[in-house]
Order: C-alpha cells, then structure tokens, then sequence
C-alpha cells in the first residue's frame, strides 16, 4: 500500500505560479512511477505529467509551464505550475503506478491516488 496526500493548491491569477507536492508514505516510494493527473468539473480525469526512470513527459497543454520532479530521500514528488491559465483550473491528482511498464497516459495504469488539491486560475 501506498498512501498519498496532494498539497500546494489554492487560487492564483493568470500568468502567476503554484507549486504541488505530494507526499508518500507506506512502500519503497522509489519503486514506483509517479504521475499527476486533473479533473476539471464535468470533465474527465487527464493526465498532467509523469516522471518515470528518471526520465520526464507531459501533456502538450502544459508542456513549457509545467515541471514534475521527485525526491525520492524525502518521498515527495512536486509539480512546479508557471504562466498559469484559467483552462488550468481542476482539481490535482497525485498517483502511484508501480508496474514496469505502462501507458503513463491512461489513469488505470495507476494502483493509487491522492484526495486531490484543488487549483483555481482566475482571468
């Protein structure tokens, strides 16, 4: 079992920055890909951003802005949220895949998940 906790949100202006943690507990976090995901209200969850061996991949909308980074000493992964804009409005999901291989695109590809933080941008 992993148990994660999101947060970092909170209400910003267009263009300002936030930055996401999420702290894990329970197994090796090290062992696991690390994943954010959001959901925007009458939307589907989406895929944010991953960070996998080490390596990084985002979703185009937020590719340029956005960073996701770990820590693996302190079991946290952040997500650093710059020139923000109201479409990025939703709640943020921090999740935990422990397979090998997997689509990091597809929110069943993750075993666990954070309650969520909520993120506003307003115009």
């Amino acid at each position: 079992q992993v148990q994660l906790v999101e947060s970092g949100g909170g209400l910003v202006q267009a263009g300002g920055s936030l930055r996401l943690s999420c702290a894990a507990s329970g197994r090796t976090f090290s062992a696991y890909h690390m994943g954010w995901f959001r959901q925007a209200p009458g939307k589907e969850r989406e895929f944010v951003a991953t960070i996998r061996w080490g390596s990084t991949y985002y979703a185009e909308s937020v590719k340029g802005r956005f960073t996701v980074s770990r820590d693996n000493a302190k079991n946290t992964m952040y997500l650093q949220m710059n020139s923000l804009k109201p479409e990025d409005t939703a709640v943020y999901y921090c999740a935990a895949d422990g397979r090998t291989y997997s689509d990091y695109g597809d929110p069943r590809s993750y075993e666990y998940w954070g309650q969520g933080t909520q993120v506003t941008v307003s115009s």
